[in-house]
C-alpha cells in the first residue's frame, strides 16, 4: 500500500481527490452526535477516514468504504446546514458528514459523486 507521505518515491502515485475534515454523525449505542475526523477519497474510489489528519500514512484508517454505486447527496432531514449523506451500495448503514460551508460540501459531494460513477 502507498501512503500520501511516499508521494516523493513514487512520483507517479495519483494524489488523492479529495480530502479534508468532516463532521462524521456517530449512531452508536453508547455515543451519539458528531465527530471531526479526517477523509481521504483515493482515486481507486475508497473512502478511508482517520481521527487525526496525522494519522494518515501513519495508522490504519477508522474504516474504509467503497463509493462505487452508493447514494449521495444533500441531506436536510437533520435540520443542520451542509449536510449531506451516502449509503454504500454494499451495507445497511448510512453515513452523514457535515461540511463547514456549503462550498466545502460542494467540493466533497463532486469528487464523491465521480467516485460513485466511475
Amino acid at each position: 500500500m502507498v501512503v500520501g507521505s511516499d508521494i516523493s518515491r513514487y512520483p507517479n502515485t495519483p494524489r488523492p481527490t479529495c480530502r479534508g475534515y468532516l463532521h462524521k454523525r456517530t449512531q452508536s449505542a453508547i455515543l451519539k452526535g458528531w465527530r471531526k475526523r479526517w477523509f481521504v477519497l483515493k482515486h481507486n474510489g475508497y473512502l478511508h477516514y482517520y481521527k487525526h489528519k496525522k494519522d494518515e500514512g501513519k495508522c490504519r484508517p477508522l474504516e474504509v468504504t467503497k463509493l462505487e454505486g452508493a447514494e449521495i447527496g444533500a441531506d436536510t432531514s437533520l435540520g443542520k446546514p451542509f449536510v449531506f449523506k451516502c449509503i454504500p451500495q454494499s451495507g445497511n448503514r448510512i453515513f452523514y458528514f457535515c461540511a463547514t460551508s456549503n462550498q466545502e460540501m460542494k467540493r466533497w459531494l463532486e469528487a464523491m459523486e465521480k467516485a460513485v460513477h466511475p
